[in-house]
């Protein structure tokens, strides 16, 4: 019964999920992002740290949404976890700074107590880099009670052994092309009326959506590889971004990795067209046979002229094929980067696509 209910149901219900999950206000957005990343400019400490970085030495690792659970069919982070594991481990050794963008632990489904009590090994993996003082957490909106709650700060000492501060938002800076590059980062829920402390999206994901989702063992989070175009949360993030002075935003929140503001699809185009200007036709030949793949499945070409390289979107930790994809930032360069399973015992890291940061558009 459940397999028939599986195909019957999964598509019409992951639609529904999508349509519940996001509502964005363009003008709650702009003003959300504008008065937050202000804030950290002015009070740094209070909603989010700015910290200066030297592109060439240091080095960043941020991901985002792994939605911890419990390990049951609503647990959709479970095939995830080997790859995270692995990934911190290479991330540790390589002494990276990990941003961990929100929505880390699913408390919309599950008690905190459930989490902690399933995601042990992860939580220690964490404390490596909160001890070399390279952590910094930002909450989401699924995770919105490290914020909120006056017992956070004793649950956070219980995961983490020492204290530990929950912020909004941080901002690197460094100097990049004789300017001062600002990449602020945020979890990017802000100004969704579904995820911005909505009670009423709490409920139906806790009490109808989570159940239904466990019993069905459905998740709605397509492979990392998916090719839709940017979704309207995504696409207003680029317009903020876009139009600010020496400053890259990256968020998470809409689980769809995005790159220099173009989707996978959108990337295909834009390597379409440089390969065909330069005359390589065994790239073209190859980029147009991804192409033609979508098009039988009705993809058209995207019209994403002029756009500069303002907004990246780390994705997420919870893909139902187990991957999980992150952005790095180091050696001069920004990289959206994947980690999934080669074989079931291994995982390995991949470049999706990366840039140096003094090649960037920005304004």
């Amino acid at each position: 019964m459940r397999k028939f209910l599986q195909r019957l149901l999964t598509k019409p219900i992951i639609n529904l999920a999508n349509s519940m999950s996001s509502r964005p206000d363009k003008k709650r957005v702009n003003a959300a992002l504008s008065e937050l990343n202000q804030n950290i400019i002015d009070h740094p400490g209070n909603k989010g740290e700015i910290i200066p970085f030297d592109p060439e030495k240091d080095k960043f690792i941020i991901l985002s949404d792994q939605h911890k659970g419990a390990r049951d069919g609503m647990d959709i982070f479970a095939k995830a976890n080997k790859n995270y594991l692995a990934a911190l481990d290479h991330y540790h050794k390589n002494e990276f700074f990990y941003i961990n963008l929100g929505d880390s632990e699913e408390l919309w489904e599950n008690l905190l107590v459930t989490v902690k009590r399933h995601n042990k090994p992860t939580f220690e993996k964490e404390k490596l880099f909160l001890h070399r003082k390279a952590f910094i957490k930002i909450f989401g909106n699924h995770d919105l009670y490290w914020a909120n709650d006056p017992l956070a700060p004793v649950s956070l000492m219980q995961i983490y052994g020492e204290r530990i501060k929950i912020y909004e938002g941080v901002v690197l800076q460094a100097e990049i092309n004789d300017k001062i590059l600002n990449i602020y980062m945020t979890h990017g829920h802000q100004g969704d009326l579904q995820s911005d402390g909505n009670w009423f999206s709490k409920w139906f994901v806790s009490d109808v959506w989570g159940p239904f989702q466990s019993y069905l063992r459905i998740n709605p989070n397509t492979p990392s590889t998916n090719d839709d175009l940017k979704t309207a949360h995504n696409k207003m993030m680029y317009e903020w971004s876009s139009k600010r002075k020496n400053t890259l935003l990256i968020t998470g929140h809409t689980h769809q990795p995005v790159f220099k503001s173009l989707t996978h699809i959108e990337l295909l185009y834009d390597q379409l067209e440089k390969a065909t200007s330069a005359g390589d036709k065994n790239a073209k030949a190859e980029i147009e046979k991804q192409i033609g793949r979508r098009e039988k499945k009705g993809d058209k070409m995207p019209n994403f002229t002029g756009y500069l390289d303002t907004y990246f979107n780390s994705g997420c930790c919870c893909f139902d094929d187990g991957d999980i994809t992150g952005i790095e930032i180091a050696n001069g360069f920004i990289r959206l980067i994947k980690w999934r399973y080669k074989t079931d015992k291994e995982s390995e890291r991949i470049i999706l696509e990366e840039s140096k940061l003094s090649d960037l558009k920005i304004t």
